[in-house]
């Protein structure tokens, strides 16, 4: 999980494989067999979780560094298939899938509503949707939600010694602009348009689910601060779990 501190928290990380271990096994009590995509791998962490419930799991992945982890992590089972989709063609394809995984990923998608909305046309009868940890749309967010969030990003960059970086990165963000040489400003689609629209994804997925639940939580880097914001700081990250496709 290098590269993602939201999800090494233990309650988030509890969230996601229950959720994992959740849908598999409901899958296979109503399909008998439960194949995955889980789009954006990393380096496999939850992808173990779906192989141990019983799943039988593509997984896409543009790094090719991570690919390259994901085909050595593996390379010994068969329940696995790993692709390097450079370009994110791959979830374009049209095989029937039970269930499709997408593990804080939608907001590295610039047109995510188009990709889901062709996603659950491959999910069949009996399967779901899970996506988890992506941020509420801005818009929709209060003063005080989106104040926390900044000040325990800076807290966090503080305590790694990279408060500066921190700061460059929010001026540069407030002012609107973002640097096509910084990697983070180009992967970080959310922060270009508001966060990801998450009534509007729960509004594609209900017409064809039979039961859909949006679950909204604090999630943010630190250890310490993520402890206290689910105690008292409003929700920041959100998770769906469509289940049942019609």
């Amino acid at each position: 999980m290098k590269g993602s501190p939201h999800i090494r928290h233990h309650h988030i990380r509890e969230r996601v494989i229950s959720g994992v271990h959740d849908l598999v096994g409901k899958v296979i009590e109503r399909n008998g067999q439960c194949r995955v995509l889980e789009v954006g791998a990393g380096h496999g962490t939850f992808t173990d979780h779906l192989v141990a419930a019983g799943a039988k799991v593509e997984v896409t992945e543009m790094s090719a560094p991570s690919a390259a982890v994901l085909r050595h992590r593996f390379r010994n089972n068969p329940n696995v298939t790993v692709i390097h989709d450079i370009e994110g063609k791959e979830i374009f394809r049209t095989e029937p899938l039970d269930a499709v995984v997408c593990i804080s990923v939608l907001h590295h998608i610039p047109d995510y509503l188009g990709a889901v909305e062709h996603l659950i046309q491959r999910i069949s009868p009996g399967g779901v949707f899970f996506s988890i940890q992506d941020p509420l749309w801005y818009p929709r967010r209060s003063g005080l939600s989106m104040n926390l969030d900044h000040g325990a990003y800076l807290l966090w960059r503080l305590g790694q010694g990279e408060l500066r970086r921190g700061l460059a990165t929010r001026v540069r963000r407030l002012r609107g602009i973002y640097d096509e040489m910084n990697e983070a400003d180009m992967s970080e689609y959310h922060v270009v348009r508001q966060g990801v629209d998450e009534v509007a994804l729960q509004g594609l997925l209900a017409p064809v689910f039979h039961d859909v639940e949006l679950q909204r939580y604090w999630s943010t880097q630190s250890g310490v601060l993520q402890a206290l914001g689910e105690r008292f700081a409003p929700a920041t990250t959100f998770g769906l779990f469509a289940r049942n496709r019609c």
